[in-house]
């Protein structure tokens, strides 16, 4: 059975070139955003991860569980945000998309 909600630590790198994302449970989920914009930063870690989430639902591979945030080790320019995704509405709108095309 699919879960609705997924949260995960997604950990952003300020660097002078952008912000990069990175999310250790999932390997290959590697959003970014120009430096500055951590709003912009949020919404493409969120979008990505629905995304990621989604195709590991297709793909029917097993999804991890989150590791706590006490386990990892961060950079000096490195901050954990918790990122959660709503997937009904994604899985609605990728699969609308699909249908349609």
């Amino acid at each position: 059975m699919l879960k609705d909600r997924y949260s995960y630590i997604a950990i952003f790198s300020y660097d002078d070139d952008g912000i990069s994302i990175e999310f250790p449970d999932l390997p290959g989920c590697c959003p970014c955003a120009d430096k500055d914009h951590t709003d912009t930063a949020i919404k493409n870690a969120k979008e990505a991860l629905g995304l990621h989430i989604w195709g590991m639902e297709s793909d029917e591979e097993v999804i991890p569980l989150p590791t706590s945030i006490q386990d990892m080790v961060f950079e000096k320019n490195q901050v954990p945000v918790l990122i959660e995704v709503f997937m009904p509405p994604i899985r609605e709108r990728i699969n609308s998309k699909i249908v349609q095309n």
